[in-house]
């Protein structure tokens, strides 16, 4: 009896040590969690993430995810087709508040869908737009946390001058929200403009989704698109994103994956 009582207590000594074992695991494991800074992505198809069935097509956030350090995460939310109003409609972005933790960031950058007026499932009216940015930014900023607005990447259509037109009536507005909100704010629409109008016609096309008939399994009669980005031109937005957050020394700026050493003694 006293042998058996004595074997149950050393029993019941060991499995305490073990779930006291789990349990610091636990902490352990939630307490490096909290020491992660996540970045959400909130935007459409020029920011997503997205299927095989699409490729070479690429978001720039895709590119961007892999800038920074083991202690940045990015989280990119954003989805082909979506508009504002249908960002929130479809309850993404209240998935987004429900992980948001203080001192994480929002990337927010619509525009595309919301100011497409013949597509009524996704069209968002001037007044909407505005008040849905506004609404983005101040739930962030409820949450503790940063947002980062953007306006919408340019799309890729020459006029005659060797310039690209202006087609995004939805980017001034994006401006006077950034500065009603006095909120961080990346010019993007300006940004590309600029960056792809100085390559011309014929090399900036390279970046965006140009392929020949039967050269791609996934487009097979071609396909000639000035909105989407292919692979290259996603890593270029993505650096030239990058460039303005060190411009403007934002804080993400600091946080950028140690190079490798071989990498430093290459040149350019």
């Amino acid at each position: 009896m006293t042998r058996t009582f004595k074997s149950l207590s050393k029993q019941l000594l060991l499995l305490g040590s073990l779930a006291l074992g789990a349990s610091s695991a636990l902490a352990a494991e939630e307490a490096a969690e909290r020491e992660t800074t996540k970045v959400f992505m909130a935007g459409d198809s020029t920011m997503s993430i997205k299927d095989i069935k699409d490729y070479p097509e690429t978001g720039w956030g895709v590119p961007f995810a892999v800038f920074f350090e083991d202690g940045i995460e990015v989280d990119n939310r954003a989805r082909n087709g979506r508009s504002t109003r249908t960002f929130i409609e479809e309850g993404r972005w209240a998935g987004i508040m429900e992980e948001l933790q203080a001192g994480d960031y929002v990337v927010i950058q619509f525009g595309h869908n919301d100011e497409s007026e013949s597509k009524k499932d996704r069209y968002t009216t001037p007044k909407e737009y505005k008040a849905n940015l506004a609404r983005f930014i101040n739930d962030v900023r409820a949450a503790d946390a940063e947002p980062i607005l953007m306006s919408p990447i340019t799309r890729r259509y020459f006029d005659g001058a060797n310039k690209i037109k202006h087609t995004h009536p939805y980017a001034p507005l994006v401006r006077e929200v950034a500065a009603e909100e006095e909120v961080f704010f990346i010019d993007m629409e300006v940004v590309t403009r600029e960056y792809f109008q100085a390559m011309g016609d014929r090399d900036s096309a390279l970046r965006f989704m140009h392929i020949a008939p039967g050269k791609h399994p996934n487009y097979p009669v071609g396909v000639r698109d000035d909105t989407h980005l292919n692979h290259m031109g996603a890593r270029e937005v993505a650096q030239l994103v990058l460039d303005e957050l060190r411009k403007r020394e934002h804080p993400l700026s600091k946080r950028l994956r140690t190079p490798d050493p071989k990498h430093l003694a290459l040149k350019y």
